[in-house]
Protein backbone atom coordinates (compact mmCIF):
# COMPACT_ATOMS: atom_id res chain seq x y z
CA UNK A 1 0.00 0.00 0.00
CA UNK A 2 1.58 3.28 -0.64
CA UNK A 3 1.28 6.12 1.77
CA UNK A 4 2.81 8.63 0.14
CA UNK A 5 0.63 12.06 0.85
CA UNK A 6 -1.81 13.40 3.89
CA UNK A 7 -3.78 11.36 5.63
CA UNK A 8 -6.27 12.50 8.13
CA UNK A 9 -6.41 11.51 11.58
CA UNK A 10 -10.32 11.58 12.66
CA UNK A 11 -11.52 12.78 15.34
CA UNK A 12 -14.25 10.70 17.15
CA UNK A 13 -17.77 12.62 17.63
CA UNK A 14 -19.70 11.90 20.62
CA UNK A 15 -23.22 13.53 21.91
CA UNK A 16 -23.64 15.86 24.84
CA UNK A 17 -24.46 12.28 26.87
CA UNK A 18 -21.43 10.44 25.51
CA UNK A 19 -22.95 8.22 23.06
CA UNK A 20 -20.85 7.90 19.84
CA UNK A 21 -22.35 10.54 17.10
CA UNK A 22 -21.93 8.03 14.02
CA UNK A 23 -24.33 10.42 11.87
CA UNK A 24 -21.58 13.22 12.55
CA UNK A 25 -18.38 10.65 11.70
CA UNK A 26 -20.22 9.44 8.33
CA UNK A 27 -20.77 13.37 7.44
CA UNK A 28 -17.08 14.15 8.28
CA UNK A 29 -15.42 11.02 6.41
CA UNK A 30 -18.02 12.47 3.35
CA UNK A 31 -16.81 15.86 3.37
CA UNK A 32 -12.90 15.05 4.08
CA UNK A 33 -13.20 12.16 1.28
CA UNK A 34 -13.82 15.71 -1.13
CA UNK A 35 -10.30 17.25 0.27
CA UNK A 36 -6.87 16.34 -1.37
CA UNK A 37 -5.86 14.10 1.18
CA UNK A 38 -4.98 10.53 -0.04
CA UNK A 39 -6.19 9.00 3.15
CA UNK A 40 -7.92 8.75 6.40
CA UNK A 41 -7.41 7.73 9.57
CA UNK A 42 -9.88 5.53 11.58
CA UNK A 43 -8.98 5.45 15.59
CA UNK A 44 -5.62 7.14 15.67
CA UNK A 45 -4.46 8.57 18.86
CA UNK A 46 -6.32 12.15 18.62
CA UNK A 47 -10.01 9.53 17.90
CA UNK A 48 -9.88 9.23 21.76
CA UNK A 49 -9.94 5.25 20.83
CA UNK A 50 -8.95 3.85 24.56
CA UNK A 51 -12.39 5.53 25.98
CA UNK A 52 -14.41 3.55 22.98
CA UNK A 53 -15.37 -0.10 23.56
CA UNK A 54 -15.03 -3.02 21.50
CA UNK A 55 -18.61 -2.78 20.19
CA UNK A 56 -18.42 1.29 19.86
CA UNK A 57 -14.79 0.62 17.80
CA UNK A 58 -16.40 -1.97 15.63
CA UNK A 59 -19.27 0.85 14.96
CA UNK A 60 -16.99 3.37 14.65
CA UNK A 61 -14.57 1.53 11.70
CA UNK A 62 -17.71 0.11 10.31
CA UNK A 63 -19.19 3.50 9.94
CA UNK A 64 -16.12 5.28 8.56
CA UNK A 65 -15.53 2.75 5.64
CA UNK A 66 -19.06 2.90 4.29
CA UNK A 67 -18.89 6.75 4.36
CA UNK A 68 -15.64 7.22 2.83
CA UNK A 69 -14.89 7.61 -1.05
CA UNK A 70 -13.01 4.79 -2.37
CA UNK A 71 -9.90 6.37 -3.51
CA UNK A 72 -8.90 7.31 -0.08
CA UNK A 73 -6.87 5.14 1.79
CA UNK A 74 -7.99 3.42 4.93
CA UNK A 75 -5.67 3.12 8.22
CA UNK A 76 -7.46 1.69 11.03
CA UNK A 77 -6.58 2.25 14.49
CA UNK A 78 -6.72 -1.00 16.90
CA UNK A 79 -4.28 -0.12 19.51
CA UNK A 80 -5.11 -2.76 22.36
CA UNK A 81 -2.74 -4.30 24.97
CA UNK A 82 -3.25 -8.21 23.82
CA UNK A 83 -2.48 -9.88 20.72
CA UNK A 84 -5.93 -11.43 20.95
CA UNK A 85 -7.87 -8.50 20.89
CA UNK A 86 -5.45 -6.60 18.28
CA UNK A 87 -6.09 -9.58 16.10
CA UNK A 88 -10.23 -9.54 16.11
CA UNK A 89 -10.18 -6.12 15.04
CA UNK A 90 -7.58 -6.70 12.38
CA UNK A 91 -10.61 -9.09 11.10
CA UNK A 92 -12.72 -7.01 11.51
CA UNK A 93 -11.12 -3.81 9.94
CA UNK A 94 -10.22 -6.83 6.78
CA UNK A 95 -14.01 -7.19 6.32
CA UNK A 96 -14.62 -3.82 6.08
CA UNK A 97 -12.10 -3.42 3.34
CA UNK A 98 -9.61 -1.16 4.96
CA UNK A 99 -6.08 -1.06 3.66
CA UNK A 100 -3.46 -1.32 6.94
CA UNK A 101 -4.19 -1.18 10.66
CA UNK A 102 -2.06 1.22 13.02
CA UNK A 103 -0.90 -0.76 16.08
CA UNK A 104 1.27 0.81 18.96
CA UNK A 105 3.02 -0.02 21.63
CA UNK A 106 0.95 -2.05 24.30
CA UNK A 107 1.16 -0.33 28.13
CA UNK A 108 2.29 -3.74 29.06
CA UNK A 109 5.08 -4.84 27.61
CA UNK A 110 7.85 -4.68 30.25
CA UNK A 111 10.84 -5.28 27.91
CA UNK A 112 12.16 -5.25 24.13
CA UNK A 113 11.83 -8.69 23.65
CA UNK A 114 8.20 -8.38 24.73
CA UNK A 115 8.10 -5.53 22.17
CA UNK A 116 9.42 -7.45 19.48
CA UNK A 117 7.16 -10.78 19.78
CA UNK A 118 4.35 -8.76 20.34
CA UNK A 119 4.43 -6.48 16.79
CA UNK A 120 5.93 -9.33 14.75
CA UNK A 121 3.03 -11.89 15.90
CA UNK A 122 0.53 -9.33 14.65
CA UNK A 123 2.37 -8.79 11.81
CA UNK A 124 2.60 -12.90 11.00
CA UNK A 125 -1.16 -13.44 11.74
CA UNK A 126 -2.95 -10.11 10.07
CA UNK A 127 -5.10 -10.34 7.26
CA UNK A 128 -3.76 -6.52 6.86
CA UNK A 129 -0.52 -5.10 6.20
CA UNK A 130 0.81 -3.15 9.21
CA UNK A 131 1.82 -0.20 10.46
CA UNK A 132 3.72 0.71 13.68
CA UNK A 133 2.58 3.91 15.29
CA UNK A 134 5.15 5.61 17.43
CA UNK A 135 3.62 8.45 19.96
CA UNK A 136 5.22 10.92 22.27
CA UNK A 137 4.18 8.97 25.54
CA UNK A 138 5.20 5.36 23.93
CA UNK A 139 7.74 6.45 21.37
CA UNK A 140 9.40 3.30 19.92
CA UNK A 141 13.16 3.43 19.44
CA UNK A 142 15.24 3.21 16.16
CA UNK A 143 16.51 0.01 17.00
CA UNK A 144 13.12 -1.56 17.44
CA UNK A 145 12.01 0.29 14.08
CA UNK A 146 14.54 -1.13 12.46
CA UNK A 147 14.46 -4.62 13.15
CA UNK A 148 10.51 -4.54 12.74
CA UNK A 149 10.56 -3.17 9.49
CA UNK A 150 11.90 -6.41 7.79
CA UNK A 151 8.90 -7.70 8.26
CA UNK A 152 7.23 -8.14 5.26
CA UNK A 153 3.89 -7.56 6.57
CA UNK A 154 4.96 -4.31 8.67
CA UNK A 155 4.75 -1.77 5.86
CA UNK A 156 5.89 1.77 7.70
CA UNK A 157 5.46 3.94 10.65
CA UNK A 158 3.22 7.12 11.84
CA UNK A 159 5.59 9.05 14.36
CA UNK A 160 3.79 11.67 16.07
CA UNK A 161 6.81 13.06 18.20
CA UNK A 162 10.16 12.65 16.30
CA UNK A 163 12.16 15.49 15.29
CA UNK A 164 13.72 16.29 12.00
CA UNK A 165 17.49 14.01 13.27
CA UNK A 166 15.40 11.25 14.77
CA UNK A 167 13.50 10.91 11.22
CA UNK A 168 16.77 10.79 9.14
CA UNK A 169 18.41 8.66 11.69
CA UNK A 170 14.81 6.20 11.25
CA UNK A 171 15.04 6.74 7.69
CA UNK A 172 18.92 5.65 7.45
CA UNK A 173 18.24 2.57 9.40
CA UNK A 174 15.69 1.38 7.20
CA UNK A 175 17.17 2.29 3.64
CA UNK A 176 17.92 -1.41 2.95
CA UNK A 177 14.06 -2.41 2.72
CA UNK A 178 12.76 -2.21 -0.05
CA UNK A 179 8.94 -3.15 -1.40
CA UNK A 180 6.59 -3.58 -4.28
CA UNK A 181 3.14 -1.70 -4.22
CA UNK A 182 0.34 -1.61 -6.52
CA UNK A 183 -0.42 1.85 -8.08
CA UNK A 184 -2.74 3.30 -10.56
CA UNK A 185 -1.74 4.38 -13.86
CA UNK A 186 -0.91 8.20 -12.78
CA UNK A 187 0.84 6.16 -9.25
CA UNK A 188 -1.76 6.85 -7.04
CA UNK A 189 -2.32 4.22 -4.22
CA UNK A 190 -5.14 1.42 -5.05
CA UNK A 191 -7.26 0.68 -2.47
CA UNK A 192 -9.42 -2.49 -1.31
CA UNK A 193 -11.97 -0.70 -2.26
CA UNK A 194 -11.47 0.15 -5.35
CA UNK A 195 -10.53 -3.36 -5.89
CA UNK A 196 -13.47 -4.62 -4.83
CA UNK A 197 -15.49 -2.46 -7.21
CA UNK A 198 -13.52 -3.45 -10.00
CA UNK A 199 -14.16 -6.75 -9.10
CA UNK A 200 -17.44 -6.92 -8.71
CA UNK A 201 -18.03 -4.69 -11.69
CA UNK A 202 -20.89 -7.00 -14.10
CA UNK A 203 -22.75 -5.99 -16.88
CA UNK A 204 -26.57 -5.13 -15.94
CA UNK A 205 -29.32 -7.45 -17.16
CA UNK A 206 -30.87 -6.87 -20.42
CA UNK A 207 -34.07 -6.04 -21.03
CA UNK A 208 -36.26 -8.61 -23.56
CA UNK A 209 -37.55 -7.08 -26.72
CA UNK A 210 -40.47 -8.44 -26.33
CA UNK A 211 -40.96 -6.44 -23.41
CA UNK A 212 -40.65 -3.12 -24.97
CA UNK A 213 -42.39 -4.05 -28.10
CA UNK A 214 -44.70 -6.72 -29.85
CA UNK A 215 -41.38 -6.32 -32.49
CA UNK A 216 -39.26 -9.16 -32.73
CA UNK A 217 -36.83 -7.40 -34.87
CA UNK A 218 -35.23 -5.12 -32.49
CA UNK A 219 -32.06 -6.04 -31.03
CA UNK A 220 -31.00 -5.27 -27.45
CA UNK A 221 -27.17 -4.41 -26.80
CA UNK A 222 -25.64 -4.15 -23.19
CA UNK A 223 -24.32 -0.65 -22.31
CA UNK A 224 -21.04 -0.69 -21.68
CA UNK A 225 -18.96 -1.52 -18.68
CA UNK A 226 -17.38 0.85 -16.60
CA UNK A 227 -13.36 1.01 -17.21
CA UNK A 228 -11.47 -1.77 -16.13
CA UNK A 229 -9.08 -0.41 -12.90
CA UNK A 230 -5.76 -0.18 -14.42
CA UNK A 231 -2.55 -0.56 -12.34
CA UNK A 232 1.39 -0.80 -12.11
CA UNK A 233 3.41 -1.82 -9.31
CA UNK A 234 6.08 0.71 -8.06
CA UNK A 235 8.89 0.63 -5.08
CA UNK A 236 9.27 1.70 -2.24
CA UNK A 237 11.08 1.75 1.00
CA UNK A 238 9.99 1.45 4.46
CA UNK A 239 7.51 3.95 4.30
CA UNK A 240 7.32 7.06 7.41
CA UNK A 241 4.98 9.64 8.18
CA UNK A 242 5.01 12.38 10.58
CA UNK A 243 2.45 13.32 12.71
CA UNK A 244 4.00 16.43 14.49
CA UNK A 245 1.87 19.40 12.89
CA UNK A 246 4.72 21.96 14.18
CA UNK A 247 7.81 20.19 11.95
CA UNK A 248 5.78 18.67 8.74
CA UNK A 249 8.33 20.24 6.26
CA UNK A 250 11.42 19.17 8.19
CA UNK A 251 9.96 16.10 8.36
CA UNK A 252 9.62 15.56 5.06
CA UNK A 253 13.11 17.18 4.19
CA UNK A 254 14.47 14.33 6.36
CA UNK A 255 12.81 11.45 4.29
CA UNK A 256 9.06 10.92 5.61
CA UNK A 257 6.55 10.27 2.48
CA UNK A 258 3.57 11.85 3.79
CA UNK A 259 2.22 13.34 7.24
CA UNK A 260 -0.47 12.76 9.44
CA UNK A 261 -0.97 15.56 11.72
CA UNK A 262 -3.53 15.58 14.24
CA UNK A 263 -4.50 19.15 13.32
CA UNK A 264 -5.45 17.94 9.80
CA UNK A 265 -9.17 17.26 11.25
CA UNK A 266 -9.72 20.78 11.52
CA UNK A 267 -7.72 21.88 8.67
CA UNK A 268 -6.64 19.81 5.98
CA UNK A 269 -5.92 21.90 3.32
CA UNK A 270 -3.64 24.00 5.27
CA UNK A 271 -1.94 21.07 6.16
CA UNK A 272 -2.41 19.28 2.63
CA UNK A 273 -0.51 22.84 1.20
CA UNK A 274 2.35 22.48 3.07
CA UNK A 275 2.94 18.85 1.94
CA UNK A 276 1.74 20.01 -2.45
CA UNK A 277 4.32 22.82 -1.81
CA UNK A 278 7.05 20.91 -0.89
CA UNK A 279 6.08 17.85 -3.30
CA UNK A 280 6.24 20.94 -6.07
CA UNK A 281 10.06 21.85 -4.96
CA UNK A 282 9.18 25.39 -3.82
CA UNK A 283 10.83 25.33 -0.40
CA UNK A 284 9.80 29.27 0.84
CA UNK A 285 6.07 28.14 -0.20
CA UNK A 286 6.72 25.29 1.79
CA UNK A 287 7.59 27.29 4.82
CA UNK A 288 5.20 30.01 5.02
CA UNK A 289 2.66 27.27 4.76
CA UNK A 290 4.49 25.84 7.72
CA UNK A 291 4.43 29.19 9.62
CA UNK A 292 0.81 29.75 9.22
CA UNK A 293 -0.42 26.64 10.78
CA UNK A 294 2.23 26.42 13.19
CA UNK A 295 0.61 28.67 15.88
CA UNK A 296 -2.77 26.98 15.83
CA UNK A 297 -2.10 23.66 14.98
CA UNK A 298 -0.10 24.04 18.39
CA UNK A 299 -2.66 25.17 20.64
CA UNK A 300 -5.46 23.29 19.58
CA UNK A 301 -3.36 19.85 19.78
CA UNK A 302 -2.01 20.76 23.08
CA UNK A 303 -5.08 21.30 25.10
CA UNK A 304 -5.91 18.05 24.69
CA UNK A 305 -9.01 16.24 22.17
CA UNK A 306 -11.62 18.76 22.99
CA UNK A 307 -9.61 21.87 22.28
CA UNK A 308 -8.92 19.65 18.40
CA UNK A 309 -12.33 19.01 18.45
CA UNK A 310 -13.39 22.85 18.90
CA UNK A 311 -11.18 23.88 15.91
CA UNK A 312 -13.17 21.27 13.90
CA UNK A 313 -16.07 22.87 14.78
CA UNK A 314 -14.85 26.54 14.32
CA UNK A 315 -14.16 25.27 9.84
CA UNK A 316 -17.40 23.64 9.90
CA UNK A 317 -16.65 19.67 10.91
CA UNK A 318 -18.52 17.58 13.12
CA UNK A 319 -15.86 17.95 16.71
CA UNK A 320 -18.87 17.54 19.35
CA UNK A 321 -18.55 16.90 22.58
CA UNK A 322 -15.40 15.44 24.80
CA UNK A 323 -16.23 12.16 26.50
CA UNK A 324 -15.37 12.74 30.02
CA UNK A 325 -12.79 12.75 31.81
CA UNK A 326 -11.70 15.31 28.94
CA UNK A 327 -13.14 18.26 29.70
CA UNK A 328 -14.55 20.82 27.04
CA UNK A 329 -12.33 24.30 26.64
CA UNK A 330 -12.58 27.22 28.79
CA UNK A 331 -13.58 30.60 27.45
CA UNK A 332 -10.29 32.00 27.17
CA UNK A 333 -9.30 28.33 25.57
CA UNK A 334 -11.43 28.93 22.81
CA UNK A 335 -11.02 32.58 22.12
CA UNK A 336 -7.79 32.39 21.72
CA UNK A 337 -8.33 29.15 19.47
CA UNK A 338 -11.04 31.47 17.27
CA UNK A 339 -8.15 33.73 16.69
CA UNK A 340 -5.65 31.49 16.07
CA UNK A 341 -7.80 29.71 13.22
CA UNK A 342 -8.96 32.91 12.31
CA UNK A 343 -6.81 32.16 8.77
CA UNK A 344 -7.27 28.76 8.50
CA UNK A 345 -10.86 28.43 7.37
CA UNK A 346 -11.16 25.67 4.85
Amino acid sequence: MLLEGLHIPLTTPFHSDGRVALPKLAANVARYSKTPAVGLIVLGPSAEPTLLSDDETRDVLRTAAQAAAPEKVLLAGIARDSVRSVLALADFAAQQHYDAVLVAEPSVATDARELLVFFQTIADRSPLPVILLSTGTRPLTVNTVAELAAHSNILGLIDYDSQAAAISDLHAHTTAVKREVTVTSTFAAVTARMRLASETTAAPALITVGSLSSSTTAVAEPPPLAPALRTRTKSVGFQILSGNSSSLLAALNAGVVGIAPAFAAAAPQACYEVYAAWKDGDSALAEEKQLRLREAAALAESLGPSSLKYACDLNGYAGGSPRLPHLPPTGDQRANLESAMRGLRN
